[in-house]
């Protein structure tokens, strides 16, 4: 485990360092900065739930300033845990974890957490509504459900269940002592705490609360930063919690502001309206850097781009066709021409630090760039021209439009009746079952393990599968392996198979490129961009 300066300090403040020397982070609360944020999109369904807003949109605005987890992740660093809400954990049998809290701290109500508020938090109330995990039942009685008015969005078991698929429930020791309960053994526990979604709110907050909705656009949780006024697909304004527990945030508010277009961001930007500006493509990079007084903090990132494959097309729906679809992309010019180098192509849906743990399949890469392949793929499906409709948000990725413009000329150059629809939303992407054939979408590295993304999106109970966008009987059986084994070979051998199936024989999706963030911004801010869509603000991340 490592420590963080914010850590040190509220050790030491535990500990009675009187002697202790303030940072300017600690100042008085007057002499503080509030800063600007224009962003393309502040949340997709118009909520502040971390496990509702599963997206790179949410991850920026959740993590680390108004959600955390126990066990944090290392955002500015090599995305590995920390310690968080919790200060140490142990195995205690290949299925049970058990973790202490940190104590004294505090809520943005003002409220201690406790054991209690860990316990709801991964509770059918919460999250699971009565689903099983995966290997065997809840630790619940058979009867139970859960005592409460909310209704849960219809989408929160299933994503609950694809990051937790073995959680029977957590059970509270003591006022600061939690055990995880399993179903089966998880080499990847560790990871799953601190993805997407597994952060603490307070018990107390959601009870009180007198809708879901009440409780979603202004959740209580114990981050350096708590809601002051959210504005759906307008603004979120974020406030000081002058009793976060590691010390007093540097910032007196963030304000993150919904503006879609690059140009406008951009313009707010050199104007000074903003005081940073995200999603800037590449090719916007030197108009803010030849701004004195501006810059441009730019990481490649643990998210790859994909288009996904809809097996519910008839056309789409032969093999033959998705694997030409495969060969057609030139991968590397869109990386060249679209993202001036600043990315690179993957070795297929997995992270080169999978390899820390021997996970990587190094000799592994994308389909080759070869038309005539493709040509000849698509003479043997016996493909005759059938349009295959392609469902494209307007640049909710950067560089997305452009990115479909370029690969739609592509699979049309191998005689593919590719045909852009735009829409404006994700609702338009998934309606229309039969008749979209592809889609965009991204792939995040959660765990540090080819579960995610692999599994978690692709598996049988991931989202593509659930939208019923394909299935292979293989890849689910292997799915299981990869979550439950604890034999590494065993695990391995089944993730390269599982590339094979979902990226060859019978392809479920394209990768095209590593993901990268753009990010322009006042110089003399000294701010550092993680290698994340997150934005880290809290004490160690801002020195002025």
């Amino acid at each position: 485990m490592q420590f963080t300066r914010r850590q040190s300090l509220s050790f030491l403040a535990a500990a009675g360092a009187s002697t202790l020397i303030l940072p300017r982070s600690l100042r008085a609360q007057g002499s503080r900065r509030s800063i600007t944020i224009a962003v393309q999109k502040i949340s997709n369904n118009n909520t502040l739930d971390n496990w509702d807003e599963q997206s790179n949109v949410g991850e920026r605005i959740f993590y680390p300033n108004l959600w955390e987890g126990l066990i944090d992740r290392n955002w500015m660093g090599d995305q590995g845990p920390v310690q968080g809400l919790a200060t140490e954990w142990k195995m205690i049998d290949e299925t049970t974890m058990e973790l202490k809290l940190r104590p004294g701290v505090k809520f943005h109500n003002g409220d201690e957490m406790t054991a209690e508020d860990v316990v709801f938090s991964f509770s059918d109330e919460r999250l699971f509504a009565g689903t099983e995990p995966a290997g065997g039942k809840t630790l619940y009685p058979e009867n139970f459900k859960p005592q409460s008015a909310k209704e849960l969005p219809a989408a929160i078991p299933g994503t609950a269940r694809r990051t937790w698929p073995g959680l029977r429930g957590v059970v509270a020791v003591d006022k600061y002592t939690v055990r995880f309960h399993n179903a089966t053994p998880d080499v990847t526990l560790v990871g799953r705490f601190y993805s997407a979604g597994s952060q603490i709110t307070s018990k107390r907050a959601w009870d009180e609360a007198p809708t879901y909705a009440d409780w979603a656009r202004k959740p209580i949780t114990t981050g350096a930063y708590k809601v002051e006024e959210y504005k759906p697909d307008v603004s979120l304004t974020l406030v000081a919690h002058d009793e976060y527990w590691g010390g007093q945030p540097p910032l007196e508010r963030i304000r993150f502001v919904e503006v879609p277009e690059v140009a406008s961001r951009v313009n707010g930007l050199i104007s000074g309206e903003y005081d940073f500006a995200c999603d800037l493509p590449p090719d916007q990079i030197d108009t803010v850097a030849a701004v004195p007084g501006l810059e441009v903090q730019s990481s490649t990132i643990w998210n790859h781009r994909i288009s996904v494959f809809n097996t519910q097309n008839e056309i789409v729906a032969n093999p033959l066709v998705r694997r030409a679809m495969t060969h057609a992309l030139d991968r590397q010019a869109i990386v060249d021409a679209l993202w001036a180098g600043k990315t690179v192509v993957p070795k297929g849906l997995q992270f080169d630090s999978y390899a820390a743990s021997n996970m990587l399949i190094a000799d592994w890469t994308v389909p080759e760039f070869n038309p005539e392949l493709a040509r000849d793929l698509l003479k043997q499906a016996n493909y005759k021209g059938d349009e295959i409709p392609y469902f494209l948000l307007n640049n909710y990725y950067t560089n997305q439009t452009a990115t479909g413009q370029i690969i739609t000329e592509m699979w049309q150059q191998v005689g593919l009746n590719v045909q852009i629809q735009m829409k404006e939303n994700w609702s338009q992407i998934f309606a229309g079952e039969g008749e979209r054939g592809v889609r965009d979408w991204s792939a995040s590295n959660h765990v540090n393990d080819p579960v995610t993304p692999m599994v978690n999106q692709f598996g049988p109970n991931g989202q593509a599968q659930q939208n019923h966008e394909f299935t292979n009987a293989e890849l689910n059986q292997l799915s299981v392996v990869l979550e439950s084994s604890t034999d590494h070979a065993t695990r391995r051998k089944a993730f390269a198979r599982m590339l094979e199936i979902a990226e060859r024989e019978d392809p479920m999706y394209t990768l095209l490129h590593q993901n990268a963030v753009f990010t322009g911004m006042k110089s003399d801010l000294k701010w550092k961009a993680a290698p994340a869509f997150a934005m880290d603000f809290r004490t160690e991340n801002w020195p002025v």
